[in-house]
């Protein structure tokens, strides 16, 4: 597991759509996937304010497969999570990568 940021569009409602990384555009080949980690907020150093902390003691992960958008490539599955304090996305595993017609 690492961190990168990466730029995600998404729907009206929050789904992902497309991501920018690594220089390049990539669009989703299958419905994304959704679900919830908790943060190892004994490791971390940050306090939140009594009452405000729903939404910051897990975090929502999404994975999504993907493709360039523009040329043939390698499609890959990736995970993705939205920070809403700095309001970014983050890539945080890289999962496979996998030859178009696999």
């Amino acid at each position: 597991m690492f961190t990168e940021s990466v730029q995600v569009s998404c729907s009206p409602s929050g789904v992902p759509l497309r991501i920018s990384w690594d220089g390049c555009d990539y669009r989703l080949i299958a419905e994304p996937q959704r679900w919830f980690e908790r943060r190892k907020w004994w490791d971390e150093n940050l306090r939140i304010p009594r009452g405000i902390g729903a939404g910051l003691v897990d975090y929502e992960i999404w994975r999504l497969e993907i493709t360039p958008a523009t040329s043939r490539g390698p499609m890959r599955s990736v995970d993705v999570s939205f920070d809403p304090q700095s309001t970014r996305w983050r890539l945080i595993r890289v999962n496979q990568e996998m030859p178009i017609g696999a």
